[in-house]
């Protein structure tokens, strides 16, 4: 198991690497979503459509025994298989969007991309998401308007899960620990702010609520 030391390396790795802004709202990443075109998307098939009534009855899906986030690749606009994992559902700002693995511009300039190495939805741990608020599809546009008690629903192939926003925050580009792993099940999305700017970051947090 990796030290206290080594993971503080690890962050530092994303930090020096440029990984963080990767959401970056300039618009110069339209080639890369060129390129990424060429990767074939693979896709797990149909999701199933998320319930009306959500139960918080059932226990967490395959709790990962401890996560941590992965080291961001050397080339944070290499070509890579684009891998839809499932989607994201906020009713509040009537977002539906796949959500795909990795946080390389290949992939966020597709929808939310999925940190490496931090756990999945509905797993124990702190699940990180990043997406653009103003380039591409611009998922992530109105993530500010989410308040307290709303609902973040992600559709995966092994269940549906339902996590409460807790609260926003906004930080620098380089407050990397933002995607620090957690005990319990909790969820971060994170974008550039404001929109059209890379000057900070707002960050959304939230709490498993539920799985159907």
């Amino acid at each position: 198991m990796p030290t206290v030391p080594v993971l503080a390396a690890l962050i530092l790795v994303v930090l020096s690497s440029g990984l963080f802004v990767a959401v970056d709202e300039s618009g110069q990443g339209e080639s890369v979503a060129a390129a990424a075109s060429v990767a074939e998307e693979m896709v797990f098939g149909e999701l199933p459509t998320a319930p009306t009534t959500i139960t918080t009855t059932l226990p967490l899906a395959d709790p990962a025994p401890r996560t941590r986030p992965s080291a961001p690749p050397a080339d944070e606009r290499a070509k890579v298989p684009i891998v839809k994992i499932g989607e994201i559902r906020i009713p509040k700002i009537g977002l539906v969007h796949p959500v795909y693995e990795g946080v390389t511009l290949t992939v966020v300039d597709r929808g939310p991309g999925h940190w490496p190495g931090s756990a999945l939805p509905g797993q124990l741990g702190n699940s990180v998401f990043a997406g653009h608020r103003v380039t591409h599809s611009h998922p992530f546009r109105n993530v500010d308007k989410l308040v307290a008690g709303d609902e973040i629903i992600f559709v995966m192939p092994n269940g549906t899960f339902t996590y409460k926003m807790t609260k926003q925050e906004i930080v620098k580009p380089t407050d990397t620990w933002i995607v620090n792993p957690t005990q319990d099940a909790t969820l971060t999305l994170f974008a550039c702010h404001p929109p059209g700017s890379a000057a900070k970051r707002i960050v959304i947090r939230g709490v498993f609520s539920a799985r159907s």
